[in-house]
């Protein structure tokens, strides 16, 4: 019989937010803690593994690339992982071109078939946006003319961004876009944050050695809601998977964009020449070609005839399907809403705890995710235990 007793803390999933608060409460605050995880893996979403025919190392759901400006945060992730020295860099491929991306100096020079000086750029960029006026656009094309110019939205957003949404972006409103950036150098770092870098061995051992504690136990292939009530009632939890599905829908279902890969070993040693390219014409059907052995290029043991590459996809999530990024509409906001109360009630009455992407409804960068969760854990969980504090906030728990 399996036994869910005995333990100080329960973790709903084994993401970056949920191992970052398991591994704190282990080796911070001496607690057992047991970390449940619906997939058969660690590592949620940062998952990695090697292709079983080239060895090459692949991100099960989608390229993760660490970046962060927070020093504590890149200070508590190098206790698990050293870090290459890997700048991410981006390529929009655009009818028959590629261009350095993103929108620089260089792009625009290439784009406009001319020198341009960054002043001349600048000037240039101006008086194309000059067509619409920020403060009157109606939706999201009028706005992204409003800050780049027709010639550019049209090459490099318009057909990207109704391939991202399924929508043409004259139907999109335009909050969607606060700013779209152009660089009048030639930099094409795609971040610009203080520490960037992949971890030298891979996301899973990265993650593998953060559950590497005796105070830890790991359970895989468990689903929550089948042994929830096996828990012992006020146990703490922290629970990072969907909101919505947490209280069964009660408040209806929040609105995701999910992702579908195309993978494809080829008989080449190199497809692309870099890591990621942009397809921004609506008539390509993916959004972008990952190539990951340009991810590692230190690792000399990649085969030189083979390489793999992945075709992304982006579409509306439906049910069953993986939720990645938040839709956020009004009606969204309306619905968080509602939850957000009920989990303020559910964290009062049942000591259960909400973060990480799914259980905020919103996204998260891995640097965000253990950001918050170390701020969880200073604010919230440290006090319960340290100076019986209740979950909910500052009061003391009643004996």
């Amino acid at each position: 019989m399996v036994v869910y007793e005995g333990y100080d803390l329960v973790v709903v999933g084994s993401g970056f937010f949920g191992l970052t608060i398991a591994e704190r409460a282990a080796n911070e605050l001496d607690k057992r803690v047991l970390v449940l995880e619906r997939r058969s893996h660690i590592g949620g979403n940062a998952y990695s593994e090697p292709e079983p025919e080239t060895g090459i190392e692949i991100h099960r759901y989608g390229a993760h690339l660490f970046h962060t400006s927070n020093t504590r945060v890149w200070e508590y992730v190098n206790r698990f992982t050293e870090f290459t020295g890997y700048q991410h860099r981006v390529f929009a491929r655009v009818g028959e071109q590629v261009y350095a991306f993103p929108m620089n100096l260089a792009l625009i020079n290439q784009f406009f078939g001319r020198s341009h000086t960054p002043d001349e750029a600048r000037a240039l960029i101006a008086e194309q946006a000059a067509e619409v006026d920020t403060a009157a656009a109606r939706n999201l094309e009028e706005k992204a003319i409003s800050l780049i110019g027709r010639p550019l939205y049209e090459a490099f957003v318009k057909g990207y961004t109704a391939k991202q949404w399924q929508t043409d972006p004259r139907e999109l409103d335009a909050a969607i876009i606060t700013r779209l950036p152009v660089r009048y150098t030639f930099d094409n770092r795609y971040f610009s944050d203080t520490y960037e870098g992949l971890p030298v061995d891979g996301y899973t051992a990265w993650l593998e050695k953060m559950a590497d504690h005796p105070n830890i136990e790991v359970r895989l292939d468990v689903d929550y809601f089948d042994v929830r009530a096996e828990i012992p009632a006020g146990t703490p939890t922290v629970f990072t998977g969907p909101l919505d599905r947490y209280f069964d829908y009660a408040e209806g279902e929040l609105g995701w964009r999910t992702l579908d890969f195309d993978m494809e070993v080829v008989p080449t040693g190199d497809f692309q020449g870099t890591s990621v390219v942009n397809y921004n014409d609506a008539d390509v059907p993916f959004t972008r070609i990952h190539e990951f052995r340009h991810m590692h290029p230190e690792r000399d043991y990649y085969p030189k005839d083979k390489t793999v590459v992945v075709r992304e996809y982006s579409r509306f999530a439906e049910s069953g399907d993986e939720p990645y990024y938040p839709i956020n509409t009004a009606e969204d906001r309306a619905t968080l809403k509602r939850y957000r109360e009920l989990a303020r009630k559910e964290t009062a009455n049942a000591n259960v705890l909400f973060g990480g992407r799914l259980g905020t409804y919103k996204y998260l960068d891995m640097h965000m995710a253990i950001g918050s969760a170390l701020t969880m854990f200073d604010n919230r969980i440290a006090p319960y235990f340290t100076a019986g504090k209740a979950l909910s906030g500052s009061e003391t728990v009643e004996d």
